[in-house]
């Protein structure tokens, strides 16, 4: 009997641990692939936001967020960033392209306009002037739900130059 007691509480353990590993390895894979798709998403808004000489249209609030920017410099192009509550997603639709899902499970995304030059110790200077924005400000959250319910959560903040800016 109490090789069979001992027995047991090694085999609870062990169990234990076999579902600790899993929920972690669940986990790391989720973290794992959650910053490579908003490291790839970011790098597409980005090099799209710092060729744009103009901001078209914006949506900074609400269920659905939108960012239009558009070059006028060769080749010209509009590329849109739209973000849905409702479905999570970060889609990009440019000129003569099809639309492209950039990041799903987003939960939030969030952007702001800053004026060119930063005021003392660097800070730049908000601005809701579309055609004066120098510096635009985002950041993003995506989650996801581990096999076992615990959520994996990515966070992303990045600022990008307007570099093709008309004044």
């Amino acid at each position: 009997m109490i090789a069979v007691a001992g027995a047991s509480i090694l085999m609870a353990m062990a169990m234990g641990f076999y579902v600790f590993g899993l929920r972690s390895f669940g986990a790391i894979g989720n973290y794992t692939d959650l910053d490579s798709k908003s490291r790839q998403g970011l790098d597409l808004m980005l090099g799209e936001i710092r060729q744009a000489s103009t901001i078209v249209n914006f949506t900074p609030a609400g269920a659905t967020r939108v960012l239009t920017v558009s070059s006028t410099n060769s080749p010209t192009y509009t590329s849109t960033f739209t973000w849905d509550s409702t479905t999570r997603l970060l889609t990009w639709a440019k000129t003569g392209q099809a639309t492209r899902t950039l990041l799903t499970g987003c939960t939030n995304w969030n952007f702001a306009f800053y004026l060119r030059a930063p005021i003392t110790n660097g800070v730049f200077v908000p601005t809701a002037n579309q055609k004066r924005t120098k510096l635009i400000s985002m950041s993003w959250t995506c989650t996801r739900t581990n096999v076992f319910k615990a959520n994996t959560e990515s966070v992303v903040t990045a600022e990008v130059v307007l570099r093709n800016l008309q004044e």
